[in-house]
């Protein structure tokens, strides 16, 4: 039986080669005038895009003001930054150039721009927001999704508390997709990003409560794609026709087009990576990875008929008794993320924690969550410690 679902993606899209030179029109477009550029690492310097874009938007006839450094994993010390640049400038539209660290700083320092309060409560989830200035994104990595999503996720680097905040009104207006921009990546970033859009899918698919065929369909041949030209990209990095794939892929694994008719997607295993990225500043899609398997073996029999699917609609396993086959599908799995050069355990992301270690993490997972997470399985505090565990 599905659940009852609004859609909602007013994001406008313009995909291909050189899009990137269309900024400028595209703020005026959506009633931009003074403008914040935020962009992550001196690369898009280095690599002319910077200068291209802002060329673009200042002979577009609009403000700009531009703030670099944004990390992966962001910190709530830069939002708070750009925010007192925006407000001095006094600025009306925000630009983001990058993945989904940048995008995701971009939507909190909207939000923070919009309203006079402390952004950080709506991450502590002590208040909902009420405003949000309007947000354009220009990708320069398939991974996150964020510029079609209402998510934002930003770390406060004080506590290491890595929280999420998602809302629609921070949507982006547009996203320019040029996949070329993405050739010189990292074989790392690449992979990392891979996985990330992977897990966007899996979390809505992995779940309990109700789901749709169709939904179901459109998932699937999300993640068949995915796997499929990753593992081209992971040998051919250049390959266009790959770049583009995936980064439409993005998009769609978390605009929650996979999320219509289900019951919001279970979401556990990057509750259990936050902390991750939050206490040892993870790259995000290892850290997914690194949990993934563990988590999925944690709640297999809870959610038996998903994984089951998953196995024989997407990693071609043979049906057969249906709990080997779900555990062959997680083993296939796993053995794609090694593949493509991604950690199964928390030993290959590098991190050999304690039991001391594993007790701070699950506390803070709960208390992330208000004492329990999930929809394949509803997880209490002891499960996530357990999965910590299983996944050393």
């Amino acid at each position: 039986m599905y659940n009852p679902f609004t859609f909602y993606a007013p994001t406008k899209v313009f995909f291909g080669p050189e899009t990137e030179k269309k900024a400028g029109a595209c703020i005026r477009e959506f009633g931009g005038s003074s403008v914040l550029l935020l962009y992550g690492s001196k690369r898009i310097a280095e690599n002319g895009l910077l200068d291209t874009v802002e060329k673009s938007v200042r002979e577009a006839g609009l403000k700009l003001v531009s703030v670099g450094g944004v990390v992966p994993n962001p910190h709530l010390s830069l939002v708070r930054k750009a925010i007192e640049i925006g407000k001095e400038q006094q600025v009306d539209f925000i630009l983001a150039i990058g993945g989904g660290s940048v995008i995701d700083t971009a939507k909190a320092v909207a939000y923070g721009l919009a309203d006079e309060r402390d952004v950080w409560e709506l991450y502590e989830r002590k208040r909902q927001a009420t405003a949000c200035l309007p947000v354009g994104a220009i990708l320069t990595i398939a991974a996150a999704g964020s510029e079609m999503s209402n998510s934002s996720v930003i770390t406060n680097e004080l506590t290491q508390e890595k929280r999420s905040y998602n809302d629609d009104i921070s949507r982006p207006r547009f996203a320019i997709m040029n996949p070329d921009l993405t050739t010189e990546l990292p074989d790392w970033q690449s992979m990392s990003g891979c996985a990330d859009m992977m897990m966007h899918t899996l979390e809505r698919y992995l779940s309990n409560n109700g789901h749709m065929e169709v939904t179901d369909a459109i998932s699937e041949g999300i993640l068949r794609t995915i796997m499929k030209y990753a593992r081209v990209l992971h040998v051919h990095p250049e390959d266009k026709e790959a770049r583009a794939e995936v980064m439409w892929a993005s998009s769609l694994s978390h605009n929650n087009l996979t999320g219509c008719g289900n019951d919001g997607g279970d979401f556990s295993s990057h509750l259990l990576e936050h902390e991750l990225g939050g206490f040892y500043d993870v790259t995000h899609g290892a850290g997914l990875t690194a949990v993934w398997g563990s988590w999925a073996r944690y709640v297999v029999g809870h959610c038996l008929d998903r994984f089951v699917r998953l196995a024989t609609n997407v990693l071609d396993i043979p049906l057969g008794e249906p709990e080997q086959t779900a555990l062959r599908g997680i083993e296939a799995m796993e053995a794609f993320f090694k593949e493509i050069g991604m950690p199964v355990s928390l030993h290959e992301l590098g991190l050999n924690l304690t039991e001391q270690d594993i007790r701070m993490l699950a506390a803070s997972c709960a208390k992330a969550c208000g004492g329990k997470k999930g929809s394949a399985r509803v997880l209490m505090e002891e499960d996530m410690a357990e999965i910590y565990r299983m996944a050393r």
